[in-house]
């Protein structure tokens, strides 16, 4: 059963003929970027699956076999940054053309403490931003030589906080060795830099035929956050309520596939796209908008975002061009 407001995707996008056109959707085997991925294909695209769980990812890719496009499954941990290289290397050297990046993996600990990836990030912000950042930036040049290319960034409705606490970055300690950890702090700040990212992105490429989006996708009924005891606990408690105040995860792709795929989105790059949610601490978001102004304005300075950015080629091991 659909929620009434749902924002969906108009048909004229969806009747669109993709094929020849190459897209990257990472997380591709379940959730979100599952369904993304599907529309992708059944409009004749061609989707390189990009995922940290190979096999699982070919199980579930068999659905596709018999959709206008077509699939190739590779694997990509964003845990690891020299996994994130080799996936570049291996995609730049058999494909001449990107025609959408959809940054769609994320995770959030569970834990209340500090957890790192393979180069010692603490791994929220190394999976949903450092990781994501190392890719588009290793495939800029690819979505720069393809006509009307695309890059959408998943963030959350998390990113806003509330009024009274708008999640920021803290440039003198991004990877929690100074501070108290939060998990959901850190999953915060790790979103309010994937909203930075693509409004500088934007600025910085606004010469070039490349358009970007950062993308709340609502609350979807995905695996996301585990199967550990809070969220069990957390899925049984809201039983009664759930199918009201979540969204299926067809329903939660349709921001994404608004950003990749739409004529309007084009006239709107670097900016925040959201589903309907009832997460919003902000009543007047809570309705969504495509695209619409982020509550927090740390979310929303440009020259934060570009600090960030510069912040992040260190990080990542780049150099800035």
């Amino acid at each position: 059963m659909a929620r009434k407001d749902v924002l969906w995707v108009d048909q004229k996008s969806l009747s669109k003929d993709l094929s020849g056109k190459v897209y990257i959707v990472t997380g591709a085997n379940s959730g979100v970027g599952l369904e993304t991925t599907r529309q992708l294909i059944k409009q004749g695209g061609h989707v390189v699956m990009a995922c940290r769980r190979v096999d699982a990812a070919k199980a579930v890719a068999v659905e596709f076999d018999h959709l206008a496009g077509s699939y190739e499954v590779l694997h990509l941990d964003l845990a690891d940054l020299a996994s994130v290289e080799a996936f570049a290397e291996r995609f730049l050297k058999k494909y001449d053309r990107l025609d959408g990046l959809d940054c769609n993996a994320g995770m959030v600990s569970m834990e209340n403490t500090v957890q790192r990836t393979k180069d010692g990030l603490e791994v929220t912000m190394g999976i949903s931003y450092f990781g994501h950042f190392l890719l588009t930036e290793r495939l800029i040049e690819i979505l720069k030589k393809t006509p009307s290319s695309r890059m959408v960034i998943l963030s959350s409705v998390v990113h806003a906080g509330s009024p009274k606490n708008r999640y920021d970055i803290h440039f003198d300690d991004l990877n929690y060795e100074k501070r108290q950890f939060n998990n959901f702090a850190a999953y915060g700040e790790a979103k309010v830099a994937s909203v930075l990212y693509a409004l500088e992105l934007a600025d910085r490429l606004k010469d070039h035929d490349v358009t970007t989006a950062s993308v709340h996708p609502g609350w979807a009924r995905s695996n996301f956050g585990g199967n550990g005891w809070m969220m069990k606990l957390m899925r049984v408690l809201l039983a009664p309520v759930y199918p009201f105040i979540t969204n299926s995860n067809l329903e939660s792709a349709q921001t994404s596939l608004h950003c990749l795929l739409s004529d309007d989105a084009l006239n709107h790059s670097g900016e925040y796209f959201s589903q309907q949610s009832v997460l919003y601490r902000d009543k007047e978001c809570r309705k969504g908008g495509w695209p619409m102004t982020s509550p927090n304005p740390n979310a929303r300075d440009l020259d934060k975002a570009k600090k960030l950015v510069e912040k992040s080629y260190s990080v990542v091991g780049l150099k800035m061009a």
